[in-house]
């Protein structure tokens, strides 16, 4: 059995400009760390088939997810696979989908397919975490 989160979060910025930062690999290295993860390592080829590597490095190891671009529909809506070093390199999927909010975007995280054995609430803090700190790279 695998598990599904959902989070939604209105971020201070434009569908296109939120949208955009998940495609800044320079940005994401900013924002992308998630609990006790220090510094961050981000390669990207944001293109459909494209492929990603994100490396996020705590005090005392190093954790390695990488994953393909699926879908790339500027400003509403990018699908990624994502393989974690940390869940035996099983592939799940995360969806991002932007919706106007005033002059601000609503973003609804989805992802799926997480190993059964882990925690909902451990993927669910550290995508958490990773949007409050996009939400200030924004700003």
């Amino acid at each position: 059995m695998s598990h599904t989160i959902t989070i939604r979060k209105v971020l201070p910025a434009s569908c296109e400009e939120v949208f955009d930062a998940w495609l800044d690999a320079e940005g994401m290295q900013e924002w992308m760390q998630p609990g006790p993860v220090t510094h961050c390592k981000v390669a990207l080829e944001p293109r459909v088939g494209g492929q990603l590597q994100i490396v996020m490095g705590t005090p005392d190891a190093e954790y390695v997810s990488t994953g393909e671009f699926r879908v790339l529909e500027r400003p509403t809506k990018l699908m990624f696979t994502w393989i974690s070093s940390r869940w035996d390199m099983q592939e799940t999927l995360v969806t991002l989908e932007l919706k106007p909010h005033g002059n601000d975007c609503e973003l609804i995280l989805t992802h799926e397919r997480f190993p059964s054995d882990l925690l909902v609430s451990g993927v669910q803090n550290g995508w958490g975490h990773i949007l409050e700190k996009l939400d200030t790279y924004l700003v």
